[in-house]
């Protein structure tokens, strides 16, 4: 079972860097590739929320943005088979006093990691909740439910997310960015495998629906095939 962190960690292992947003449709359709990448023996993962939707690319809920998301939320489902959830087509898609802002929900991934290692069970359940259950992410009210849905403790949670608000968040999106110039990618998702200090670009795109092929590769990749 691979280990999962945050940012920077000495590790003589093979890495997988995901550069991801919770907000991202794409990332969404991905995500039974990296739990895929999961159960990989010798890989480790390691998270960078990109901060897709923050500062003044936050956006509210419009119709104008509803129909900008659907056909590929629809695409997505058809190629990966990913469930999007009538509460989000009918209900959160339609809800203008919605905001889509990813700096919250990254705060979230980040105050689980830094609290039990749990930063991708917890991007697995904001997903969830906002491509299925039609829910808010960005209100730290539901963000707190969701914690306590994987088995977070609320108190620590919440004092765990009050650290890791602002500044610490901030840095982290920066550094994220970062990588995602240094190892040539262009948007989110990015995957990235690297060996030694050298990155290599992966295409996740290829494997689409197929994670077990995916798995292969990756085993193939770092000599665990």
């Amino acid at each position: 079972m691979a280990r999962v962190y945050h940012d920077a960690m000495a590790t003589s292992n093979p890495i997988l860097h995901y550069i991801f947003d919770p907000l991202c449709g794409w990332c969404y359709g991905a995500a039974p590739l990296v739990e895929a990448a999961c159960a990989v023996p010798g890989l480790d993962i390691a998270l960078h929320g990109g901060g897709m939707m923050t500062g003044g690319n936050r956006q509210p809920v419009t119709d104008r943005l509803r129909r900008y998301v659907m056909p590929h939320d629809e695409r997505i489902a058809g190629l990966t088979g990913q469930p999007f959830g009538d509460d989000y087509y009918d209900g959160l898609l339609r809800d203008e006093g919605a905001v889509f802002d990813s700096e919250p929900p990254t705060t979230a991934i980040l105050a689980a990691q830094t609290l039990a290692g749990r930063g991708l069970d917890m991007l697995k359940r904001i997903q969830r909740a906002h491509y299925v259950q039609g829910l808010r992410i960005a209100d730290p009210a539901v963000l707190e439910s969701l914690a306590a849905d994987i088995g977070l403790n609320p108190e620590a949670f919440r004092a765990a997310y009050a650290a890791a608000q602002g500044a610490e968040t901030a840095a982290h999106i920066t550094a994220s960015r970062r990588l995602l110039a240094q190892v040539g990618g262009s948007g989110f998702p990015t995957l990235a495998l690297e060996r030694a200090g050298v990155y290599e670009m992966l295409e996740p795109s290829r494997y689409l629906g197929r994670p077990e092929e995916w798995q292969a590769d990756l085993r193939a990749r770092i000599g665990r095939g």
